[in-house]
């Protein structure tokens, strides 16, 4: 062991991953939700090549991945300290217009510098310099976060059409109903499930006891299976991130709104062949959801979203073949 733990310490690390998934997927679902918002345009923005929107939206998906970047940095810190790292995340908060974007994020920022704080004066405590070092290096970042979200708590935000000059529902956006957007919702939740079960393995496979070295092969070759299905999961992690960007971003344009909640639970397993198999099954779920989706799709005649998942699913197939393979 690195160095000495308690089940509270662990526990309060933890608590921290847990904030860093929700902000990540925070801010990811309110990036999607931009698309929606540049639909406000006032006059002065049809002369424009991009909105305001358009550059929050921007800012707004680099965060999200750096936020889910910290929660693997402290998930591999607990595995080597001897814990297990949690897949549950706080509870995300979204809004609905730029400003509220802005106080969700400065909210959530300023809790993350209470907590890291904290974490920081206890790694003291314990003597654990690697994790002081690590949340230092975050909670620079996250000061960061607070200052960006800060410049626009202030936002005038585009008023929202109303009265006699709202358009109406046309007919074809009839087509968009509530059983729809719980199909396309349950897309959301497998992605969000992907993203977290891939990124907390990544991390457990750095862990030393998957990473030791058995046989003269591993030795010369400076790896072993592990470290394998580890490196295998890294760019799958970042295509599960854009599937849930484009498909959160086509329910709020086609103005649903989408979920936070992962289905099914993800799992993480306690070997690299655990980690194959978990994730075998859950590329195989996604595949058979998302044919559904695409079938429904046809039958309401929404050729969009069919092509979105028909796009996905094909990606989707290619991970259920290379986890398919390892498992031969």
């Amino acid at each position: 062991m690195a160095a000495k733990t308690t089940p509270e310490y662990l526990e309060l690390l933890n608590h921290a991953v847990s904030r860093e998934i929700q902000v990540s997927l925070q801010y990811m679902l309110q990036h999607a939700k931009m698309e929606k918002l540049i639909r406000k345009i006032i006059p002065e923005n049809i002369l424009l090549d991009k909105t305001t929107y358009d550059a929050v939206g921007k800012f707004l998906r680099e965060i999200a991945i750096q936020e889910m970047k910290h929660a693997a940095a402290i998930e591999e810190r607990i595995y080597y300290l001897g814990g297990s790292a949690t897949t549950k995340a706080d509870k995300p908060y979204i809004g609905n217009s730029l400003s509220e974007f802005a106080k969700n994020g400065v909210k959530a920022e300023e809790e993350a510098l209470t907590l890291y704080r904290k974490i920081i004066v206890e790694a003291g405590k314990m003597d654990d310099w690697e994790t002081r070092e690590i949340f230092e290096k975050i909670y620079g970042e996250e000061e960061q976060h607070l200052f960006k979200f800060q410049e626009y708590v202030n936002f005038q935000d585009e008023p929202e059409e109303s009265g006699p000059l709202a358009v109406p529902l046309s007919e074809w956006r009839k087509i968009f109903t509530d059983d729809y957007f719980a199909l396309l919702n349950k897309a959301v939740a497998a992605e969000i499930s992907a993203i977290i079960q891939y990124t907390n393995q990544h991390e457990k496979a750095s862990f030393l006891r998957l990473r030791i070295k058995n046989t003269p092969l591993e030795v010369v070759k400076e790896t072993n299976k592990a470290k394998v299905v580890s490196d295998l999961l890294k760019p799958i992690f970042m295509m599960e991130m854009d599937h849930l960007e484009k498909i959160s971003e086509r329910i709020y344009l086609l103005e649903g709104e989408a979920t936070y909640n992962p289905d099914p639970l993800p799992k993480v397993g306690e070997t690299a062949d655990d980690f194959l198999k978990l994730d075998h099954e859950a590329e195989n779920y996604a595949i058979v959801l998302y044919r559904q989706i695409i079938n429904e799709a046809m039958k309401r005649g929404d050729s969009k979203t069919r092509r979105l998942f028909e796009d996905i699913v094909s990606q989707e197939e290619d991970h259920y073949w290379t986890f398919d393979d390892y498992l031969r």
